[in-house]
């Protein structure tokens, strides 16, 4: 689960974590009156969606307009926030179609000194968290690691310890920090650590954390993702959900008991377990088509999860084929087939539909195929499948 910048920077505070003052807009002229009220020479009015690249983001429907800008003015906050309220801002992160802006923050403007990245993730390899962070503030942190990797540190913490004094210090010194800056590191940076593992974070990203001109680190910006099976324990953090910035058929999957992320291609799969999803993905590009996305309905969907799966792979107007790779444990193939007939009856296939099945039952299932007398292409195995289904599209 993702959350806005501003909701970042309210949890932030709660957890000792220093950020700037701000003041939420939801009309132009509650972003004048938040400049006003913040009371400085100049202030940042920021768009809010779940994106990054804001800053050098366009609206479509004023092109000059950044989707963050710098204001000196009441009346320049007001003018801005009129062109952006509910226009499209489309950065490198949001595609073509971009987002609509619908908040907007707007903060205080600082003395800045230095500007870093800080970023938290969890590393696989070796089973914990990792804090990383770069001298190159306020970039694309994928173009310094492909450009100038000597320039991203990264130290592994205890989940349970936390980050140690010592380390935030190594850390500092790595970066350039003179004596201030590493007893503000010292404090911050345990505090960050600390959120990520509270809060239950599967990523905390500050770009840019900044080191003013008084010797403060503060996290001038606030990008954070949240483990969607640690939710039961964090309730609260619910609220914080916008589903307006989610695409709508991954929330009515979840609604739905479904695991399902659309993608770019054009070939919908509809497979039961999440390894042999990314197997049956991985083949189709293999033989040279592209998955529209991933979908696992589990090892103990019903009628009305396989139908529903149907209605979300459908709704994708890019998907041309359909691909459904069952292996039969829990889950009977003669099960899954009565389930996917009753769903072709009430959903209907414009497009072609190629059925793989193996495991429990899967000659009672075939046979199931063979006599419905519906246009259903099968496949002897997985590779067979793939290419049957990349064959459909007429490649």
């Amino acid at each position: 689960m993702k959350i806005h910048e501003y909701q970042a920077k309210q949890l932030f505070r709660a957890a000792g974590v220093a950020v700037p003052q701000g003041i939420v807009a939801k009309t132009a002229e509650e972003a004048a009156t938040a400049f006003e009220t913040l009371g400085g020479p100049i202030a940042v009015v920021k768009s809010q969606i779940h994106a990054g690249g804001r800053g050098k983001g366009r609206f479509k429907e004023f092109p000059e307009q950044r989707g963050v800008v710098l204001v000196k003015s009441a009346t320049e906050a007001r003018e801005n926030a009129q062109r952006m309220l509910g226009s499209t801002l489309v950065t490198i992160q949001t595609g073509e179609d971009g987002r609509q802006v619908n908040t907007l923050f707007v903060e205080q403007g600082l003395k800045i000194a230095r500007e870093l990245y800080l970023g938290i993730v969890v590393d696989r390899e070796i089973g914990g968290p990792v804090l990383i962070m770069s001298s190159e503030g306020g970039m694309d942190i994928e173009e310094v690691a492909m450009h100038h990797p000597e320039k991203i540190l990264s130290e592994p913490f205890d989940a349970s310890e936390g980050l140690y004094p010592y380390q935030a210090r190594k850390l500092a010194y790595a970066l350039g920090m003179d004596a201030n800056a590493v007893r503000a590191a010292e404090k911050f940076l345990p505090q960050i650590c600390r959120f990520f593992v509270s809060q239950d974070c599967s990523m905390t990203e500050i770009n840019p954390l900044v080191l003013t001109e008084d010797g403060q680190l503060l996290a001038l910006d606030g990008k954070v993702s949240f483990d969607d099976n640690a939710m039961f324990r964090h309730k609260d953090l619910l609220a914080l959900r916008d589903l307006s910035e989610e695409e709508p058929a991954e929330v009515k999957a979840a609604d739905t008991g479904l695991s399902y992320v659309k993608l770019n291609g054009n070939i919908g799969c509809l497979v039961n377990g999440a390894g042999l999803a990314m197997s049956t993905m991985d083949l189709i590009k293999l033989h040279g088509g592209e998955p529209a996305n991933f979908l696992d309905v589990g090892g103990g969907a019903n009628e009305n999860q396989v139908t529903e799966a149907f209605r979300i792979i459908l709704s994708d107007k890019n998907v041309k084929a359909v691909l459904v790779n069952i292996f039969g444990g829990i889950m009977k193939c003669d099960v899954i087939v009565s389930a996917l007939l009753n769903a072709y009856e009430k959903v209907g296939f414009n497009v072609p539909l190629v059925v793989r099945l193996e495991g429990t039952n899967v000659e009672k299932a075939r046979e199931m195929l063979k006599s419905s007398g519906r246009d259903i292409i099968t496949a002897s195995d997985l590779t067979d499948a793939a290419q049957k289904v990349v064959k459909s599209l007429g490649a």
